[in-house]
């Protein structure tokens, strides 16, 4: 999915990856069918071991310009999202198949409410990830 000369995805695709798990979630709340997380579950884990993620490459086929005429996103930094993300609904999953509501409940809405934050401008992840950088960086200068 990502632009392989600089390791940025256009952010229409990173978009539909976001909504994919936002409107999951919500169906999943809906119809009890928890099934439905596995859609954005698998997507997520065949981007992050194979760099193939089928909701991306379907979308693809959707965008009218380039690649690179689009607002770009940073490749580690949306892997990083997608990890915290696909452990997200791991938790979520694993916990309605075995009827921990309260903790699905937990998980599920952690994972929707940042991706649609994200959607909406604030990347959650990204703070994470830039506070952890800057966490290892003063240790380093220790």
């Amino acid at each position: 999915m990502a632009n392989s000369k600089n390791g940025t995805i256009p952010q229409p695709l990173v978009k539909t990856n976001q909504w994919s798990i936002v409107l999951s979630v919500l169906l999943t709340w809906l119809t009890g069918q928890f099934w439905i997380l596995l859609i954005p579950l698998i997507s997520g884990l065949g981007g992050i071991l194979f760099d193939f993620n089928p909701i991306m490459r379907i979308a693809k086929n959707f965008l009218k310009k380039e690649f690179s005429a689009y607002h770009q996103e940073d490749k580690n930094q949306q892997n990083f999202n997608q990890i915290i993300a696909v452990f997200c609904l791991t938790i979520a999953f694993i916990s309605a198949l075995v009827g921990w509501t309260i903790l699905f409940l937990v998980f599920s809405i952690m994972v929707a409410l940042a991706a649609f934050i994200a959607i909406n401008g604030f990347c959650i992840g990204c703070f994470i990830h830039f506070q952890w950088n800057q966490y290892k960086y003063r240790r380093s200068q220790r």
